[in-house]
Formats: structure tokens, sequence, C-alpha cells
């Protein structure tokens, strides 16, 4: 089958802006405010929901499809690995957001390296692999874990989340991954409702 990944490389590209967005307001004293917290809530639950739905619907199925294949459980193997390996780092920068700790920059440094290098590597590898063995049932599947964690309220935060800050071409290419209710529902509520949360922004 063929496999539309879009929706997940933008999702992949939407948790780097948030991290070089905490990089960019601890690094000009604004961490502590409202906006900012409120963008690391949200990246946070982004990631949650999106690392779950991997460990508990995709690599499963991905591994059913690769049984007996050495390399291929090895990689789905280091997939899991890597996610915790994310984990205590959230942890840590939540502790020293809290407590405004002198290490706040060099933990938010560890998060964005070690989260890229991981979707750097489920990108490069793991992504192919999926593409070669899933089925249409197994991807809808995953999606579905996805579409019902988050509901309509929370769909009406992931989809302008997704596209916030891009450019108008890769906007278009995004939201053309979804069906055309969501799309409308996108331009006519979900949009001017994400842009009031004010995620990151300076006031």
């Amino acid at each position: 089958m063929t496999v539309d990944f879009t929706p997940m490389y933008a999702s992949h590209d939407a948790f780097r802006r948030d991290l070089e967005r905490l990089a960019a307001a601890v690094a000009e004293g604004r961490a502590h405010t409202a906006p900012v917290r409120a963008g690391w809530e949200n990246f946070k639950h982004q990631l949650h929901i999106h690392h779950t739905a991997e460990d508990s619907d995709l690599w499963p199925r991905v591994r059913a499809r690769v049984a007996g294949r050495v390399r291929e459980l090895a990689l789905l193997d280091d997939m899991e690995t890597e996610h915790g390996r994310i984990d205590p780092l959230l942890v840590a920068v939540d502790a020293a957001l809290a407590d405004r700790a002198v290490e706040l920059p060099d933990l938010v440094r560890a998060l964005r390296a070690t989260l890229d290098d991981h979707l750097k590597h489920e990108e490069d590898r793991a992504l192919p692999l999926m593409g070669e063995v899933l089925t249409g049932a197994d991807w809808g599947a995953f999606t579905g874990r996805i579409r019902r964690t988050q509901g309509v309220r929370g769909a009406a935060v992931f989809v302008p989340w997704l596209v916030d800050g891009v450019s108008a071409e890769e906007r278009g290419r995004v939201l053309g991954a979804f069906p055309p209710p969501v799309r409308v529902l996108n331009r006519v509520f979900w949009e001017g409702s994400y842009r009031r949360r004010g995620y990151w922004v300076v006031r």
C-alpha cells in the first residue's frame, strides 16, 4: 500500500518548531510567561498522544508484519528505547521551569537533541519500513486511535497546531491530507480559536 505520511511528518516538524520556540523563550528570559507555559503544555500533550499511539498501536502492528526479521525488530526496539530516553528529559524540563533552575537551558538543549535524533531515525528508517509492510487496515487503525484520543475538541487544537507558522505551500499540502469537513472546520472555527490561545506569543 501507499501510506500518506504527511500528517506524521507535519507532527514531527511541529515538535521541532515548538522546541525551537521554547529554546528562544529561555534565551530571552520569557520561559516563565503564560504563553510559553501554555505552549509547552500543549507540546507535551501532543507528544504524549503521538508516542503513546505509536507504542500501543503502531509498533506492535509493524512487529507483527516483520516477525522473524532480526534487523527490523531491532529497529523497533530502538524506537521504543528512544521514547524512553525522551520522557525523563520532559520531566526534567518541567521541574526546571517550575524551579527556575539555572540548568534549564542545558536541559532544553538536551531535549531538543534527543528528540530530533529520534525523529530523524524514525523518518530515515522506521517510516520506510512502515510504508513497506503495513496494510491499509493497519494504518487506519493507528490513525483512528489518534483521532479517538484527540476527539473533536483535541482536533480543534491539533490541526491548526500542525500548520502553525508554516509556508502557504506547506499549509496547503498538510491540510490537503485531511478530509474536506476537517478543512472547513479548521478554516471557519479552529484556526481563530487556536490563535486566541496565544501559544508561545510574545506579549
